[in-house]
């Protein structure tokens, strides 16, 4: 199967993108969202979304044949590694999680095809109705390709068309996840452009922006700050900076014989998307005192990962990436051999396919991601937001792996300490498709409000 050339993305790689072309996308974009995707209403959109989702689910679906075949190439991932995330994702996509996200975010299901009245509203009699905006531009970041397909979905949920640029290297499955919403509604896929160029072309989103009403950007927080800044001041902008995430584990959910079931859980975490997302765990803090819990959690996680290496191979790896995540073993190499109470790792024979680290210092340490992972001793709770305070306003997730007794008590102290999502240790890359990105509603940043007070 080959891809036509429908988008931008599409064009090859010698291809010269101008500001003129931008311009010329964007207005057909508007154009084709008046005579195709205004005019639709929520059932119909979800009912798209579904069939296309459960399309993606089967094995022989061309598009997913086509990603899983072609996309080792062009994004580093292995294809078993492509075929869960993927998987992860479309599974979220049902009709009662679709509606589930519109009833969170906009009160009812009905809220963005007429005046209706929620709960509150009624109560002080007064109707609403949710428009989104006319053309919404998203910038993506990162091969991990779940940003881009959500901002496809909530793109046709607000019935807005859609200008997505991809970080360079990024566009593969959203293109091909495009391809096929156009396979199945072409109308539907004529009101949304992808693009890929490198960031910080300043005449191609300077051309972009002029187009847009409101503007996503995902990112470092240099290169979000730089598309706020870039904006219009008419545009609306929703911005989504560098964020980590990592793991707690207390010395009750070990005990017996749920710590084998923890550490598969553990180890997918690391391995979804080789650990390249924002959501994927740079740490794993272990309750311990004098038992060794640590300790031995980090030789059971790395015989994990050695296992599953096997079946879940992480994907190719630049020459300077492989050079750092060895320039960084060899250090623990060194520490392990003078203070081995403190410092002990474990690691993939003939290549860098995956690292453990143990280390008994509990300040918060930046992975070199790639299946590269600390496990850090800590007393309690109290030690591990410590440690991890260097990074407090940059923490997206938490995953906990704790007996049922423990929970209520550990995520109020990870919520007012500053985690936005908390979830079992096995589920850090995978979160519901109604989670609050950053702590953020979804589709506030998107839509207008119009009250009617009759």
């Amino acid at each position: 199967m080959t891809l036509p050339n429908y988008y931008l993305a599409d064009l090859p790689p010698e291809a010269e993108m101008s500001p003129a072309l931008v311009t010329d996308a964007c207005l057909a974009l508007k154009r084709n969202r008046t005579q195709y995707l205004a005019i639709r209403d929520t059932p119909s959109i979800l009912r798209t979304l579904v069939r296309t989702a459960e399309d993606w689910l089967e094995a022989d679906y061309p598009y997913r044949k086509l990603a899983l075949a072609q996309g080792p190439a062009h994004t580093g991932f292995s294809e078993p590694t492509i075929a869960t995330g993927l998987d992860n994702f479309f599974r979220q996509l049902t009709g009662e999680n679709l509606e589930a996200l519109l009833v969170q975010e906009l009160g009812t299901t009905q809220r963005l095809d007429a005046f209706c009245a929620s709960t509150s509203d009624s109560r002080t009699r007064r109707t609403a109705l949710a428009t989104g905006p006319e053309l919404v531009g998203h910038i993506t970041a990162g091969c991990v390709p779940n940003g881009a397909f959500m901002a496809i979905v909530l793109g046709l949920l607000t019935r807005s068309a859609q200008f997505i640029k991809c970080a360079r290297g990024g566009a593969f499955l959203p293109r091909v996840f495009l391809h096929s919403l156009y396979g199945s509604e072409p109308k539907l896929g004529a009101c949304i452009e992808m693009a890929e160029w490198p960031g910080g072309s300043a005449a191609l989103e300077e051309a972009l922006f002029a187009q847009c009403d409101c503007v996503t950007a995902a990112g470092s927080d240099q290169a979000v700050e730089a598309v706020r800044r870039a904006l219009p001041p008419r545009v609306r902008f929703a911005g989504y900076g560098h964020k980590v995430s990592f793991g707690y584990v207390t010395r009750e959910a070990l005990t017996g014989w749920r710590a084998k079931k923890i550490v598969t859980a553990a180890a997918t975490d690391v391995i979804a998307w080789d650990q390249l997302g924002c959501l994927s765990p740079h740490v794993f803090y272990v309750e311990d005192n004098t038992a060794g819990l640590a300790l031995q959690f980090a030789g059971q996680l790395a015989a994990e990962l050695e296992r599953r290496e096997a079946a879940e191979p992480r994907g190719k790896i630049s020459t300077e990436t492989a050079a750092h995540i060895a320039a960084r073993r060899a250090i623990y190499d060194v520490r392990a051999a003078h203070a081995p109470e403190q410092t002990r790792h474990w690691c993939s024979p003939d290549s860098t396919a995956w690292t453990v680290v143990y280390e008994s210092e509990p300040r918060f340490a930046v992975s070199c991601a790639n299946r590269f992972i600390y496990v850090k001793p800590v007393l309690d709770v109290a030690e591990a937001l410590r440690g991890a305070d260097p990074v407090r306003d940059h923490t997206s997730t938490v995953g906990l792996a704790a007996q049922e007794h423990e929970m209520e008590g550990l995520v109020k102290q990870f919520a007012r300490w500053g985690a936005t999502r908390l979830c079992p240790v096995g589920q850090m890359q995978n979160p519901p498709l109604t989670w609050r990105h950053d702590g953020r509603p979804l589709m506030a940043d998107l839509v207008r409000w119009t009250d009617w007070e009759p």
